[in-house]
């Protein structure tokens, strides 16, 4: 039976959201589904979803832990209407604004529940996977989340589905164990809807069944017109809610990633198009993408974690202006262009010159980004994306680069390097391309293209670490890049010089 809840409670700030085809700010009620609740909150927009389940919905399963998306404590599921189907991801609530789950359903630990534990639960129980227990709703939930895709049920899949959680008891063998666990309770899936496959085995709760109805009645609608103020613009919340946790709470936001308009990945002649609001999962996923970069995965994974991914935003990305931003240089090798608007005029921006120092743009305060495209690489052209940290996964950069080069008749055509973590700036090395250009490939000019990329760079000290060290990992990273993208080298030769 469907239960209802209406909770209106005075914002402290006033808070407004902003339509991409108006200059008009509009106040809303924020509605969606927790659980198998529905819910209708007119709480400030900027309220992080893990403190409104917790201490305004007293579901205290979801745990507090980080507050930066790195453990996988507060895990939840969101599920989303997409062409018919709904479509669940695991969101970190603690970096998740109210404003970006209006219309989605909501899922906790606590809307797992059966009448006995589910065989997610029991896995985890028959593996000995929980000792303290402080992680093990996140890591039920992302479980449930692999029940609810139309991934194949394989162990590595499962696997894949809890990489953003982590165990500080266990050593983690008893959680693989009971990972393996639900993977074989969802082996005789098949085409079957997940929805309908988890409510019908009683692998999660019979209401599941019936969300797909009911996110269809949940529609925006407008309670009135603010007048324009400063506000803040937000993607999926990733970078800002780590940086600036308290002043989030209560600004006035308007946010980007409910718009159809500019989430979307699509070819228009040689030329892929992208949605400032497309996450990282999105362009994994995106079909188009894989064809031109069949080593697209491998690459994604070393960017963060997959609830991140689910929500972090390609626009988002770019205008944090990290000088280590993973997708920037991934971009920045691409040569790739961005269209800025505020509403009623739209430019268009070489991504390398957006950034002009430290965290400054160009790029007015009533910009933001609409769409990202470059041209789709050509036969005879190759990519290829590097990255260092501190761990293989789940970390940011001390150094990362690509590299897009094309080669027609034994020579380097095009080439676009880029870096980060060796600037104040995400750099596209000019220097070091132009050299490269026109020149037949041998090992002897990677290694003067490496002693000219010393010349560009300019890296600092810090947490990361020391300007010598960014230097020769920069080095290392073109080094590999040639190795794998042109097997034909020595690597004695490369590697020892």
């Amino acid at each position: 039976m469907c239960q209802s809840a209406i909770e209106l409670r005075p914002p402290a700030t006033p808070f407004i959201s902003l339509s991409l085809s108006t200059s008009k700010f509009y106040y809303f009620l924020i509605r969606f589904i927790l659980n198998n609740t529905e819910i209708s909150t007119d709480l400030a927009h900027g309220l992080t979803l893990l403190d409104f389940v917790r201490y305004y919905k007293n579901l205290t399963g979801t745990k507090i832990g980080c507050r930066e998306g790195d453990c996988g404590a507060c895990v939840v599921l969101v599920g989303e209407l997409k062409n018919e189907e709904v479509i669940y991801q695991s969101f970190t609530s603690c970096l998740t604004p109210l404003g970006n789950i209006h219309g989605k359903h909501v899922v906790t630990i606590e809307g797992l529940n059966l009448e006995d534990i589910n065989p997610i639960q029991e896995a985890m129980q028959n593996a000995s996977a929980t000792q303290c227990g402080f992680c093990t709703p996140g890591f039920v939930v992302s479980l449930a989340g692999f029940c609810l895709s139309k991934k194949e049920p394989t162990y590595q899949n499962a696997l894949a589905s809890i990489d953003g959680n982590i165990c500080r008891c266990t050593g983690y063998k008893s959680i693989e164990r009971a990972a393996a666990k639900v993977a074989e309770c969802m082996k005789e899936k098949g085409t079957a809807d997940p929805l309908d496959y988890v409510s019908h085995h009683q692998i999660l709760p019979s209401y599941f069944s019936g969300i797909r109805e009911r996110l269809r009645k949940i529609y925006m609608k407008t309670d009135g017109i603010l007048k324009k103020e400063t506000v803040q613009f937000i993607g999926g919340g990733t970078d800002l809610y780590v940086q600036k946790h308290e002043e989030m709470q209560e600004a006035a936001l308007r946010f980007f990633s409910n718009q159809p308009s500019i989430k979307g990945i699509n070819k228009e002649g040689t030329r892929c198009i992208i949605g400032a609001a497309a996450t990282v999962t999105d362009i994994q996923e995106s079909e188009l993408i894989q064809q031109h970069f069949p080593l697209l995965n491998r690459y994604i994974k070393l960017i963060s974690s997959t609830p991140i991914r689910n929500m972090a935003t390609i626009g988002g990305n770019f205008v944090n202006a990290s000088p280590i931003g993973d997708l920037t240089i991934f971009f920045l090798a691409l040569n790739a262009t961005i269209v800025l608007t505020d509403g009623k005029k739209r430019r268009e921006l070489p991504l390398k010159k957006l950034y002009k120092g430290y965290k400054t743009l160009d790029k007015s305060a009533e910009e933001w980004i609409e769409q990202i495209w470059f041209q789709l690489p050509a036969p005879g052209s190759h990519f290829h994306f590097e990255k260092v940290s501190k761990r293989t996964h789940l970390d940011i950069a001390s150094v990362n680069s690509a590299l897009h080069v094309n080669v027609r008749d034994g020579r380097f055509d095009k080439v676009h390097l880029s870096a980060g973590g060796v600037a104040a700036i995400p750099m596209l090395l000019e220097g070091t391309a132009k050299f490269l250009e026109g020149k037949w490939l041998s090992e002897e000019i990677v290694t003067e293209a490496i002693e000219i990329a010393q010349e560009e760079i300019s890296p600092i000290s810090d947490a990361r670490g020391t300007e010598e060290y960014k230097r020769l990992l920069l080095a290392q990273l073109i080094k590999a890049h040639f190795l794998t993208l042109f097997p034909q080298l020595s690597v004695e030769k490369l590697v020892h010089v």
